[in-house]
């Protein structure tokens, strides 16, 4: 019954840090975009730069660019994914965006140069986008059958959609100012410029009391949950119960659900930018840039929403939300699970097995990647503890490759969207790379002949012209859906 307790504890506590913290500057705007992509956006749009008749040497590196400009973690691009696969872009540029963005975007990238040091960095960014384009050209070839039915369903839906019109064009832009500003850790976004006292006894009680729940210790990846988080965590709870209302049916008109709905997510939003922090005499409010960019993106979004015709903008809205009952969900119990996961898991066990740059080290850095995720450049400051520990560089590399991808929720999510056969191939796919670019890293730290090297490198080589050729030998394999 304790460890019952224990498990449950961790898997609470872990969804409530989650919701608190991730939730609404990133995933709550990757929702909308994500629908505004499918209802708004005309398939040629997409499909002239990631269809899967676009020419891979543009569509693969289109993918990679648009994944680096993406500070967000894995979570929060899986519906983006989502999005543009739904409007038609190729199985292969698709996953090529969604291996890319999390691990190999700019902010990630900068975070790991300035915490690991600048070879990580390289590293990472290269094998990323080596491995990113890789894996999204396998998937292409494997499942090319359903790639084909994927478009031709894709025509069915939107043939009847030409050019974007400027209010749609407007309403994407906003949404991704919106998320931009919600996420960037950059001056003048997280600067304080005003700030005001109020008094609201019991503010520093009630955040002692949080951290006795859910302790804060951000070397260890633990998050807790501040008194702000605890406040939108409730209003997240009435976002869900007014949503169901309001969104259920908006195809066939809104009612005041939806207008409560949508204006208690733009509150959400408005306080998550906020600076809120307890002090003994009440708690203090700071009006932060960011608060100030939140306001200013969705007010260009009420702009030009208003502008679109009301077919449109209740289908960017069904989109959406359809969006949100296919993979919140499964999100809610991903995260939940590797909460109590995590309470059995120990950092020292993984510390023990990966001290050498052994295929089994970066194997066992792979699946402690899977069960011990963290959010986006958290894993960062994890990883330099696992250095400091004693991890070897090459398993502590494979990790920070698999982390941001294999999160179980994560996992949940896209086998969703693409179906369980898809989900499989891709999981194997990134834990064999992620596998390799440890052992790859790994041996040119150690000194080892570049031979070595270029044998763990060639591995993905390998399986990528055996698949091509699997394929062509046999072209009337069954769909793998």
């Amino acid at each position: 019954m304790e460890l019952l307790l224990t498990l449950l504890h961790g898997g609470a506590g872990s969804l409530a840090s989650y919701l608190a913290a991730h939730v609404l500057l990133c995933l709550l705007p990757a929702f909308f975009i994500a629908g505004a992509m499918a209802a708004l956006i005309p398939k040629a749009s997409i499909t002239r730069w990631l269809g899967r008749h676009a020419p891979a040497h543009v569509s693969y590196p289109a993918a990679a660019l648009a994944g680096s400009l993406i500070a967000v973690c894995s979570c929060t691009i899986v519906p983006l994914f989502a999005g543009i696969y739904r409007k038609g872009a190729g199985i292969g540029p698709a996953v090529t965006f969604l291996f890319f963005a999390p691990a190999g975007n700019i902010m990630a990238l900068a975070y790991t140069g300035s915490i690991l040091g600048v070879e990580f960095a390289l590293a990472r960014l290269v094998l990323c986008l080596l491995f990113g384009i890789g894996i999204g050209l396998l998937m292409a070839q494997i499942f090319w059958q359903d790639d084909a039915q994927h478009d031709s369903e894709t025509d069915t839906l939107f043939a009847d959609q030409a050019t974007i019109a400027p209010a749609a064009l407007g309403v994407l832009l906003s949404l991704v100012a919106l998320l931009i500003a919600g996420t960037l850790k950059l001056w003048p976004l997280t600067a304080t410029f005003a700030s005001i006292e109020l008094p609201v006894s019991g503010a520093q009680a009630w955040q002692t009391t949080l951290f006795n729940w859910l302790p804060f210790d951000a070397s260890k990846g633990e998050e807790g949950v501040s008194l702000q988080g605890s406040l939108l965590i409730g209003l997240l709870l009435l976002i869900s119960a007014t949503a169901w209302r309001g969104l259920e049916d908006i195809i066939e008109g809104a009612n005041r659900w939806t207008w409560t709905a949508l204006g208690l997510a733009a509150l959400t939003l408005l306080v998550a930018s906020l600076q809120l922090k307890p002090t003994p005499e009440g708690l203090m409010v700071g009006l932060t840039g960011r608060i100030i960019g939140v306001a200013l993106a969705m007010g260009a979004t009420w702009h030009f929403a208003r502008q679109l015709p009301a077919d449109d903008w209740r289908s960017w809205l069904w989109e959406a939300w359809r969006f949100v009952k296919q993979i919140f969900l499964l999100l809610v119990v991903g995260v939940f699970i590797v909460g109590m996961v995590r309470e059995v898991i120990r950092p020292e066990w993984i510390e023990a097995l990966a001290g050498s740059n052994t295929v089994l080290a970066n194997a066992v850095a792979v699946g402690f990647g899977v069960f011990m995720y963290f959010p986006t450049l958290v894993e960062v400051p994890v990883a330099r503890m696992f250095l400091d520990l004693g991890m070897h560089p090459g398993p502590l590399l494979a990790y920070l490759m698999a982390d941001p991808e294999l999160s179980l929720q994560s996992m949940l999510m896209v086998a969703a969207v693409i179906g369980r056969r898809k989900t499989a191939a891709y999981v194997g796919l990134v834990a064999l790379f992620s596998v390799c670019a440890g052992l790859t890293f790994g041996t040119w730290v150690d000194g080892a002949r570049w031979t070595a090297a270029g044998l763990a490198s060639g591995l993905f080589l390998a399986v990528l012209l055996l698949t091509r050729a699997w394929v062509r030998l046999h072209p009337s394999a069954p769909p793998a859906n």
